[in-house]
């Protein structure tokens, strides 16, 4: 093997490395705003729980249980 295809091989072995790190990347990027808006829904959720629950003790105060 000469000097020249070791140096084509490196070139072509960096360039496959450079685009893995591209594409994990772009993956992890996808990750975190995945993340992101479950973290929103599950805010969302918990709001309206809270809310629910207002509801029912200001239920239960106009009405209360017999």
């Amino acid at each position: 093997m000469t000097i020249d295809e070791r140096l084509e091989a490196l070139t072509q072995s960096v360039e496959l490395m450079a685009a893995m790190h591209r594409d994990n990347e772009q993956r992890l990027a996808q990750v975190m705003d995945t993340m992101n808006r479950m973290g929103r829904i599950l805010e969302i959720h918990d709001a309206s729980i809270d809310d629910h629950d207002g509801r029912i003790r200001n239920l239960e105060q106009k009405f209360p249980p017999t």
